[in-house]
């Protein structure tokens, strides 16, 4: 638990003015994950692994049939082929079309939007936390009880309020929104912050010291 108060504390103590430095830290990162675009590495875990060290217990990979990252956090040129450069304030993981995309944390969905370029997504509260998925398959739909995802295909039906598990299926990679390929975009903010994804899955898998299955999970 101390260890959990101290990454919280230094990672509340980020402001505006540190994002450039932390997109410095992405590519350092990304490189320390064993990042190359469009193939997974030998030592990456499987989507059906999740952390069990003391700091992430529970915290569970976010997507299944995992094939690389394809985009880290900070400073990238534009994805649409001009050259200008935008900051990308997520990680992109490439993954089959139609492959299960799981919460990293257990927390109460706060949003559910298909009208942006992140395309049909969900944003997931734990907390201090925000975890955001972007581009996935389905649409928003509205009746009397409120807001929420629809996947017929996937079997999926994801409501704002809705408490979530750790390690819960919430949706399917898409290509909605923004996107020239199958990917999942995970965002991750603390205390209203962007945080690069990559520093939380290398702490959480540094801590590592065992792998339990959430397979079994519907």
């Amino acid at each position: 638990m101390q260890q959990v108060l101290k990454l919280m504390t230094l990672l509340k103590s980020v402001s505006k003015r540190h994002l450039i430095l932390l997109a410095g830290l992405s590519f350092i990162t990304a490189i320390l994950l064993g990042w190359s675009q469009g193939n997974a590495t030998a030592s990456e875990p499987s989507s059906t692994q999740v952390a069990v060290g003391g700091t992430w217990q529970g915290a569970s990979f976010p997507v299944e049939n995992f094939q690389g990252y394809t985009s880290p956090f900070g400073y990238r040129q534009s994805p649409d082929g001009s050259s200008n450069q935008e900051f990308h304030r997520g990680l992109d993981m490439a993954a089959p079309e139609g492959s299960y995309i799981r919460s990293w944390w257990a927390g109460k969905v706060v949003e559910v939007t298909d009208n942006t370029a992140c395309g049909t997504s969900i944003v997931i509260q734990s907390g201090e936390w925000e975890h955001i998925y972007c581009h996935m398959n389905g649409h928003v739909e509205t009746n009397g009880n409120g807001q929420y995802l629809s996947d017929r295909n996937g079997g999926l039906q994801i409501w704002e309020g809705q408490m979530i598990p750790a390690g819960a299926r919430i949706g399917r990679v898409g290509m909605t929104g923004r996107t020239t390929g199958p990917h999942l975009h995970w965002g991750l903010k603390y205390s209203r912050q962007w945080v690069d994804p990559a520093m939380v899955l290398r702490a959480m898998y540094a801590e590592q010291s065992g792998s339990r299955s959430v397979s079994s999970r519907p």
